[in-house]
């Protein structure tokens, strides 16, 4: 299993120094250009909606919320405080990787207003580095096994959209989710093995 893990890790990592090159060297076109086209076949209000609503789910404000619940609800503060320091890392790294790529954003695409730049995707890293972690933890939580299941499909369902919700409102390029959820899936893995240390499965109990 730990090989599993460090596979996918390394997998994860020459996945994104792919895109990244392919991005540098302005190479990333036609496949932005089939997923997008892809995406929006149609463009109904309602999926307008219906993607602008799933977008949000990983806006600064709703991750802040989530963190703030998580603070809230367990006796057990660490629980809480590494949720809110993963959100912070991830936050951290996307800033940092966008100073270092600086991709324009495709602003001719844009059904709605984003700035900075585009690459990786801010919303994808924190959709999977996120939602991941609480999938994680979720897996420690004292639930049925069903439960669980339920609660990690949802989760994971709700991870695609969002970097579908991208694509789609024209704020990123497929190539800008991609990576991030790459690279966000390589941190998770890292931050995983560190917080292992200090999370036991009693700890996940809202009990305690």
């Amino acid at each position: 299993m730990k090989k599993i893990k460090w596979i996918v890790f390394l997998l994860a990592l020459i996945m994104f120094g792919i895109l990244a090159y392919l991005v540098l060297e302005n190479k990333t076109g036609s496949f932005d250009s089939f997923i997008y086209k892809l995406i929006t076949f149609s463009r109904l209000d309602l999926f307008t909606w219906f993607y602008k609503f799933i977008t949000f789910f990983a806006s600064e404000f709703i991750i802040g919320m989530i963190c703030f619940l998580f603070l809230v609800i367990f006796k057990n503060k660490k629980i809480g405080g590494l949720v809110f320091f993963n959100a912070i890392n991830i936050f951290i790294l996307n800033i940092i990787l966008k100073l270092i790529f600086m991709r324009d954003r495709p602003y001719e695409l844009m059904i709605i207003n984003e700035s900075g730049y585009s690459f990786p995707s801010g919303h994808a890293m924190a959709a999977l580095g996120f939602y991941g972690f609480i999938i994680y933890l979720i897996w420690h939580f004292n639930l049925s096994k069903n439960t669980k299941i339920i609660f990690s499909l949802l989760l994971g369902i709700l991870i695609v959209l969002i970097g579908l919700s991208r694509i789609y409102l024209g704020v990123h390029y497929a190539s800008d989710v991609l990576a991030g959820y790459m690279i966000s899936l390589a941190y998770l893995i890292i931050y995983i093995t560190f917080v292992k240390r200090f999370l036991k499965f009693g700890d996940c109990d809202g009990n305690n």
